[in-house]
């Protein structure tokens, strides 16, 4: 146990120091965006009639205001958060005990692009989104566009250089490897590669979490395809030419896989996060669901927080992320299968037990995971956007 905690530890050194490029990658990214001015959820008159102004800063404030400011608002709008993706059902009951605030999760199988596009379409409404949970190319769009509002949590050192906006817009919270998930009851040989998702016995039987028109999920099954078939983070085009190959032989289908499908064997391969694959082992017994992560094409990614610069509920939205980022928030994650932000320091104080770590897939595979910079998932984005319609439909 003890080589398995120091190789996760090793790769999450390895991945701050790659952070610098990535950082800086980001900063050219929104450089467009640095004349914005993006309003605050803290200078916004509520109802309510709010007695004092949000904090920006976690760090230097009374964390018992930030906890009675929160429970006059009373609630938190939460949007796209599927109670079995990276474990947010017990996440979101344990915070709603713990503070005795509500929460109503709207459209919890939506997309990234739907929760920045929830921003805009219910600004001023108190039934908008306080947070969101989205893809690293959807932070820098919603930053870039005046979504959100800067909050540093207190624990923002500690969340990898590469995974958060320097500035305070958004923040990386977990990241997973994509896999493949399967139902064992209706496939006898079992896929470890991108490659055997080709054979002909799979026809009408591979899905993806979602179009990668508008998932993040579904955009990083398309750049771990295209690391297995010749391409890389920078050219995703044999990512998309895979998919669409898979379509022309059957193999595919554009059904979006949910807990449902997954249930009903509606989709017995799923391309998708290695945390929510896992989690259907133990929900779903009788589809008796495996998980491998594919040699072929070994991709991870992450997803971010942000908080709507015009949230209903600004108290209560940055309540929310300093669970989040806590011990208890990110151990909360990882025992959903998720590598939280923080593991590095969670990993050196050792506050991680050791159930949690055996339950996840061995590290060494994990070491082999390749992450992409945030200039190569907008790109990667922006090249799905122009070919995927065309050569595979929605």
């Amino acid at each position: 146990m003890e080589d398995h905690e120091e190789q996760e530890v090793e790769f999450w050194r390895k991945l701050r120091e790659e952070g610098m490029s990535r950082t800086q990658m980001l900063k050219r990214s929104v450089a467009a965006a640095a004349g914005l001015t993006v309003l605050s959820g803290s200078g916004t008159a509520w109802a309510r009639g709010a007695a004092a102004k949000p904090p920006l800063k976690g760090r230097g404030f009374s964390m018992k205001e930030l906890i009675a400011e929160s429970k006059k608002e009373g609630h938190l709008n939460t949007i796209a958060l599927p109670p079995d993706w990276a474990n947010y059902g017990e996440i979101m009951s344990t915070f709603q005990k713990k503070y005795g605030i509500g929460i109503t999760n709207d459209n919890p199988d939506g997309s990234s692009a739907q929760e920045n596009q929830a921003i805009v379409s219910l600004k001023g409404d108190s039934r908008a989104p306080d947070v969101v949970d989205v893809g690293p190319a959807f932070a820098v769009s919603g930053t870039a566009q005046g979504l959100y509002g800067k909050y540093f949590v207190s624990e923002f050192s500690t969340i990898p250089r590469s995974m958060k906006d320097t500035r305070g817009y958004w923040w990386g919270d977990y990241w997973g490897a994509i896999s493949i998930g399967y139902n064992q009851n209706l496939i006898s040989n079992p896929p470890k590669t991108f490659a055997d998702l080709l054979k002909p016995e799979y026809k009408g039987k591979v899905a993806m979490n979602g179009s990668p028109l508008t998932s993040n999920s579904a955009v990083s099954g398309v750049i771990a395809a295209a690391l297995a078939n010749g391409g890389s983070a920078s050219n995703v085009g044999p990512g998309i030419d895979f998919f669409a190959k898979m379509k022309s032989s059957g193999n595919y289908i554009p059904v979006g896989t949910t807990s449902a499908t997954v249930a009903s064997g509606q989709t017995p391969i799923s391309i998708d996060w290695d945390y929510n694959n896992l989690a259907y082992i133990a929900e779903f017994p009788a589809a008796r669901w495996a998980v491998n992560i594919p040699a072929d094409g070994v991709y991870g990614g992450y997803y971010a927080q942000a908080i709507n610069a015009t949230a209903p509920h600004p108290w209560s939205s940055r309540l929310w992320e300093e669970f989040l980022y806590s011990d208890q928030g990110q151990l909360l994650f990882l025992k959903g299968f998720a590598h939280p932000a923080r593991f590095n320091d969670l990993a050196k104080r050792n506050v991680i037990p050791k159930a949690l770590l055996t339950a996840l897939p061995a590290a060494s595979i994990y070491a082999k995971v390749k992450f992409a910079s945030l200039g190569q998932q907008t790109a990667a984005k922006a090249l799905i956007a122009s070919q995927w319609p065309s050569k595979l439909g929605s």
